[in-house]
């Protein structure tokens, strides 16, 4: 499988050990994790799940900076990209770069996670070799030219690694402080990798398996689909078809019944005045069109 999204690698397939091995020492000590189990870890982890999965990845890396779905205070925007380090997927503009390529080849040799590559490749096959997530400076100033201008993203994309070394020393010395050793060794236990594995099947599994199982409401050029289970785990990220099918858009649940929490924070912000310029698709747009071209 020929993993681009790497324009200048000579080596598209070459292993990438650092992150291998990462991937496995995150899951190892996920499961020592249980040794040291509590309610309140549960709660830790769960709580950092969502602010590195749901703010960081859903709003800030995917629906703000991706794809302009609205706009925010560029403050707000540093503390989402902050939020979207602690998923440990890369920094916000090769994550980005990333995603931009998936939407612009979906499906062909040129989607860094295709799942015409296996189901394992489009799940977490794809980041073990080539680039994967790690973009070159080339290909981040071609998908994503409207981040490399700015030395602070720059510098975060870098060293999005710092803030889960910090995160992770609060945790093990506050713990330590309050409890002692085995409180402040659960505390990063499960603060940090057990919730980080747990956000990276959350991301992983849209990759995957929305574009091999679920409904589809609208005939894209791809194998998107809706999935209900994937949109719980991945805070409304699931309803992937109707995202293929209107990309912009910062509203991925277009029913009741697709219930989208990342566009119910989005709302939120709206209320506050901290977010504006949002593009929300509806089934009413789609029904108007519908009327427009009969009409002609």
């Amino acid at each position: 499988m020929k993993n681009i999204g790497q324009l200048d690698s000579p080596k598209p397939l070459e292993r990438q050990w650092v992150t291998t091995i990462g991937v496995i020492i995150f899951h190892a000590l996920s499961v020592w994790a249980l040794f040291y189990f509590s309610w309140q870890n549960v709660v830790l982890a769960l709580g950092l799940w969502w602010v590195a999965g749901s703010l960081g990845i859903g709003l800030g890396y995917h629906r703000l900076m991706t794809h302009k779905g609205f706009r925010t205070p560029k403050w707000l925007e540093y503390f989402l990209t902050i939020c979207g380090t602690l998923a440990l997927q890369s920094g916000a503009i090769s994550w980005v770069a990333t995603h931009r390529l998936h939407h612009a080849f979906t499906e062909t040799e040129n989607d860094p996670h295709s799942p015409a590559g296996g189901l394992y490749w489009a799940h977490m096959g794809w980041i073990f070799r080539g680039t994967a997530q790690n973009q070159t400076m080339e290909t981040m100033e071609r998908y994503a030219p409207d981040m490399t201008k700015n030395r602070v993203h720059l510098l975060m994309n870098e060293y999005y690694w710092v803030s889960s070394v910090v995160l992770g020393a609060v945790l093990f010395f506050g713990g330590l402080i309050i409890g002692g050793f085995e409180v402040g060794l659960g505390a990063l236990l499960w603060g940090v990798f057990v919730r980080t594995v747990i956000g990276w099947h959350s991301t992983w599994l849209v990759n995957s398996v929305t574009h091999t199982w679920g409904y589809r409401r609208f005939e894209t050029a791809d194998s998107s689909t809706n999935n209900a289970l994937i949109a719980v785990l991945a805070f409304g990220e699931g309803w992937h078809n109707n995202h293929h099918a209107h990309p912009r858009s910062a509203k991925h649940g277009l029913t009741w019944k697709e219930f989208d929490f990342n566009w119910m924070q989005i709302r939120i912000l709206e209320k506050l005045g901290l977010a504006k310029d949002i593009y929300a698709f509806s089934l009413s747009d789609k029904i108007n069109s519908q009327k427009i071209k009969k009409a002609a």
